[in-house]
């Protein structure tokens, strides 16, 4: 008679044979899906559907997390670099941004204080600018005063910083736009700096106008956007530099008060110079009818 499987009589139970070198009456291996080393091969499972997997079926979640990400094509990839923001040579990570306001007011007026800005340099208080040059100046046809100027600045960089953006170079550059309002009363004042601009950049914005309840009085606003890009620790250089600026402004508000103070005296000695030379006159003229 032909027997069935394993060569087995029908009707008759199947008994498991025990493999070599073990006991008999071992009861066999509860997981046959799962073969010990030296057995016949598992077929794979069909795939399954992951995404219409429910919330809790973590082997789904892990199965999908594990599963090899398509390679982006041509127009992938240079999508995604034009879409990319500009990033330092020192890492892939993005920019990091710090934002500084601060307002302040001075008791003089506006046209005062807004002299003493456009001849704030070159002052003690900030010794650290080197250099101005006036690029260019022009008054449009509305009136207002244009001015750009590139200034040279010496940055006192700890050495911990310089290790990190790796420079030793400590002279940066900076332009400035100013346009004065003689109508409305209001100076305008952005700048930026030129240099090292792959690893940080500083956009500084700084309004002179009349206070609004006392004439006589200049309201200050001052804001700056640190942007660290590229390097380790940014969040150390940003708060590094944000302190920079508020020492800064306050020195540069010092600068100011110094400005004015030698304006009054050069207009003092103006004056005085002037009465005298009258007196001179009228000394001159009253010898003359004698």
């Amino acid at each position: 008679m032909g027997g069935g499987a394993g060569g087995a009589a029908p009707g008759r139970a199947l008994h498991a044979q025990p493999a070599p070198g073990r006991g008999h009456g071992r009861p066999p291996h509860p997981h046959p899906e799962r073969p010990r080393s030296g057995t016949a091969a598992v077929t794979p499972s069909a795939p399954r559907d992951v995404s219409a997997a429910p919330r809790g079926d973590w082997r789904a979640l892990s199965a999908q997390a594990r599963a090899p990400a398509a390679e982006p094509g041509p127009r992938s990839r240079a999508a995604a670099a034009a879409a990319a923001p500009e990033r330092g040579r020192a890492g892939p990570g993005p920019a990091a941004m710090r934002i500084w306001t601060s307002e302040h007011v001075f008791d003089h007026p506006w046209e005062t204080v807004m002299t003493a800005a456009m001849r704030k340099y070159p002052n003690p208080m900030n010794p650290s600018v080197v250099g101005v040059d006036v690029l260019d100046r022009h008054v449009d046809p509305s009136g207002k005063l244009h001015s750009h100027r590139l200034l040279s600045t010496e940055w006192g960089i700890p050495s911990i910083v310089k290790s990190l953006i790796g420079t030793c170079r400590t002279r940066t550059y900076v332009q400035e736009h100013s346009v004065v309002d003689p109508v409305k009363k209001t100076m305008e004042l952005k700048s930026c700096n030129i240099s090292f601009t792959n690893l940080v950049s500083v956009d500084e914005r700084l309004v002179y106008k009349p206070h609004p309840h006392e004439p006589h009085k200049t309201i200050l606003t001052q804001e700056a956007i640190i942007s660290v890009k590229g390097v380790s620790l940014s969040s150390y250089l940003e708060g590094l530099m944000a302190n920079t600026i508020s020492s800064n402004a306050k020195k540069g508000r010092e600068a100011l008060e110094w400005v004015i103070k030698r304006l009054n005296a050069e207009i003092e000695e103006f004056a005085a110079s002037a009465r005298g030379t009258m007196r001179n006159s009228m000394a001159a003229a009253a010898f003359v009818e004698k």
